[in-house]
């Protein structure tokens, strides 16, 4: 890797993956018998897709267990690598590097993505003097997380726009937690803003700040990140694997198919009844998970464009990693074809 490279672009050389090797003990239980108990990390005042699909009966007799909340999927993916937890979700660049890192770890079903209504803007104050990439120089861009997909996608942003690897270098990516983000924009503690989903329309309901560009502008339509799970755990618990992929992804065909209102309903109820202390008023604003395929199905094409991006970018050797090794599809038993986007509104546009 370039001793230039800045951001050590999707760096996961910390993670310990010797743990992972020799195996932490997983949640399968002994002689054989396969474990009926997923743990799991949550993201506050949201619902994910394995918790919808737990309150829908999907999951029978399989029960999730919330260990607690996390911000990053590099940490999230991390946790499952070593055995904190069952799996992890996390961008698919984020991912591809785990792996090639040498966690033994399988992405089994992809959970978000990129569409006219899910995608994550970069926005700024509508008094800001930023119009383009060159003015991001010298700049704090808030996120999420580092080494994942808010971070790829603003580089690719500021390289597509003409900017240097030393002017790249001078942009400042700076993680907060995306409930904050938005007041550290309105209070200029940072020029730029990384808001999707629900807490940016939020955002844009409240009025005074303004796109710069999105995801979505960038790439188009695309399935952006994927659940994995331990080789060792598929292994151990194959029925229970299949039972919780399937799950996610009749899930996800339940989000396409029901009414907006409905799923916005049934979501503010999970919150609620979970009990973990969280304000569900910014669910009001979900439209959809952003998942291009039917059932979450992956294909090589969401990782391959990715794995090109690390060996251009010198994170990863040509042919270090091959994009259908990364994933399995054989625990997804969804086998329908995708439903209209009813819970998309008609109305809905990228801003």
């Amino acid at each position: 890797m370039p001793a230039a490279s800045r951001r050590q672009f999707l760096s996961l050389a910390a993670l310990g993956f010797a743990a992972a090797a020799c195996g932490r003990a997983t949640a399968s239980a002994g002689g054989g018998k396969e474990t009926k108990k997923i743990r799991y990390q949550g993201w506050a005042g949201q619902v994910t897709l394995p918790e919808l699909a737990e309150d829908l009966g999907y999951l029978g007799d399989v029960k999730l267990e919330w260990v607690g909340n996390t911000i990053s999927g590099p940490q999230d993916i991390q946790s499952a690598a070593t055995g904190q937890t069952d799996f992890g979700g996390a961008f698919n660049g984020a991912v591809v590097k785990l792996i090639a890192a040498g966690a033994p770890v399988k992405s089994v079903i992809s959970y978000y993505g990129v569409d006219q209504a899910a995608f994550s803007g970069y926005y700024v104050l509508a008094d800001s003097p930023i119009r383009g990439a060159r003015d991001l120089i010298g700049k704090k861009v808030a996120m999420n997380t580092l080494g994942a997909h808010s971070e790829a996608l603003l580089d690719i942003y500021l390289q597509r726009n003409g900017l240097s690897p030393a002017e790249i270098a001078k942009v400042e990516p700076t993680v907060l937690p995306p409930v904050s983000t938005e007041q550290a924009l309105r209070q200029k503690q940072v020029e730029v803003a990384v808001l999707g989903g629900v807490l940016r329309d939020k955002a844009l309901a409240a009025g005074g700040i303004r796109p710069l560009f999105s995801d979505f502008d960038l790439l188009g339509a695309f399935s952006a990140g994927t659940y994995v799970m331990t080789d060792r755990f598929l292994k151990e618990n194959p029925t229970t694997s299949r039972t919780f992929v399937t799950a996610v992804a009749r899930a996800i065909e339940w989000s396409r198919s029901t009414p907006r209102e409905q799923v916005i309903a049934r979501s503010v109820e999970i919150v609620k009844r979970r009990g973990r202390n969280e304000d569900p008023a910014a669910l009001q604003y979900w439209k959809s998970f952003g998942v291009a395929e039917p059932g979450g199905r992956i294909s090589d094409g969401e990782f391959q464009l990715w794995t090109d991006w690390l060996v251009a970018h010198g994170d990863l050797k040509a042919g270090q990693v091959k994009a259908g090794d990364l994933y399995s599809n054989d625990f997804n038993g969804y086998t329908g074809e995708s439903a209209p986007t009813a819970a998309v509104s008609p109305s809905a546009s990228r801003s």
